[in-house]
């Protein structure tokens, strides 16, 4: 327990998330007691210059040596800037940068030095968040669910619904507002649908030197390839149950199966096979959601979303709809569950990672006095 913010009540908690899409370090502020939110503060996003991201990618998928290394140096002084200017905030929750993310062979790797933060901001720090899982059996990941929990109590969701985050990797969560606590076992099912907008990125960053296709311009005149959207969903990923999670590379193949074609019909076919994914996720839910909220930067690929809204049952919209902010909900979930560790409550469950018990997992590292 973090003597910093006490046993109860909601304190303002700050949050920051730096994803597998290498874009920037997102920060945000919610008011919570670590059960419910009690509203939002205020956010920032730092983007990445050019370099910083050359320098991220290159420690994607390595686990030590002098790439990861320089990565974690970027993400901590990125962090390191992007935090400061945040002032009345009683707890920080940090996320690192994946690097790599093998939970049944090697483990998972989120670079940051949280004690350091913690000193540099002179605030309690919860860092670290995904290793007690994968030591317990979990996959790690998704973490966000709880979160996803608290908004939909917090946006007075009476049915089952989905929180779809499209990030590099896409995720799924599965909610059950008629429970009371996230943790009972049938409020949530979370896990990775497959790949979304890495592949993409990759793409049109290799192809034409930009880092990611803004508002599907390259892929909105594209023609999906058929036979390379079967081989992708002939992948032995998808026939798993969940949870399961994936690292950001898992399927560095799939620019493979469309590099022999153009570069709009390539982005169509990768955004298509991004939106397959999903729809073959969507399976798993034990009762057709009302809707499906979705976040990360994929809403704001309308070639993305009309592709979902097609290969959906249910209305599919941007979470913003239902007046939570898209781009903060990963940075805002770290906040979340920076109190909940500090709280000691878990964070993740059977039913969004695999892991074999309940458990709350990070450290709290708190600055010198």
């Amino acid at each position: 327990m973090s003597k910093a913010i006490g046993k109860t009540g909601a304190v303002r908690a700050l949050g920051a998330m730096s994803g597998t899409s290498l874009d920037g370090v997102d920060a945000a502020v919610v008011i919570t007691d670590g059960a419910r939110i009690h509203g939002f503060g205020e956010s920032s996003y730092r983007e990445y210059s050019a370099e910083e991201r050359s320098v991220l990618r290159a420690g994607l998928g390595k686990w030590t040596g002098p790439e990861v290394e320089a990565a974690a140096a970027v993400c901590d002084a990125a962090h390191a800037a992007a935090l400061a200017e945040f002032r009345d905030v009683e707890i920080v929750g940090f996320h690192g940068q994946t690097l790599a993310h093998a939970p049944r062979l090697r483990g998972t790797l989120q670079v940051g030095d949280g004690a350091a933060l913690a000193e540099h901001l002179g605030k309690p720090v919860v860092w670290d968040f995904r290793s007690d899982d994968v030591a317990m059996g979990g996959e790690g990941a998704p973490l966000a669910p709880f979160f996803h929990f608290a908004c939909a109590k917090y946006i007075g969701a009476e049915r089952p619904l989905c929180f779809l985050n499209l990030g590099g990797v896409g995720n799924l969560t599965y909610v059950d507002p008629r429970f009371e606590r996230p943790e009972e076992r049938g409020a949530l099912l979370a896990f990775d649908t497959g790949p979304a907008n890495a592949p993409v990125n990759d793409l049109v960053q290799e192809r034409l030197g930009i880092p990611w296709d803004a508002d599907g311009k390259v892929a909105r005149s594209g023609i999906v390839e058929t036979g390379a959207l079967e081989l992708f969903l002939a992948e032995p990923y998808f026939a798993r149950m969940p949870p399961k999670s994936l690292d950001r590379n898992d399927f560095a193949e799939m620019v493979g199966l469309v590099k022999e074609l153009s570069d709009a019909d390539a982005a169509a076919t990768l955004v298509a096979m991004c939106a397959a994914a999903v729809a073959q996720g969507m399976e798993h839910c034990p009762e057709s959601p009302e809707v499906v909220l979705v976040t990360g930067g994929g809403r704001r690929n309308p070639v993305l979303m009309e592709m979902l809204r097609v290969s959906l049952d249910c209305p599919v919209k941007p979470v913003e709809d239902a007046g939570l902010d898209g781009d903060m909900l990963e940075a805002q979930a770290f906040a979340h569950l920076a109190v909940r560790v500090a709280r000691g409550l878990p964070t993740s469950a059977p039913g969004t990672t695999g892991v074999s018990a309940c458990v709350g997992g990070g450290v709290v590292s708190v600055p010198d006095a």
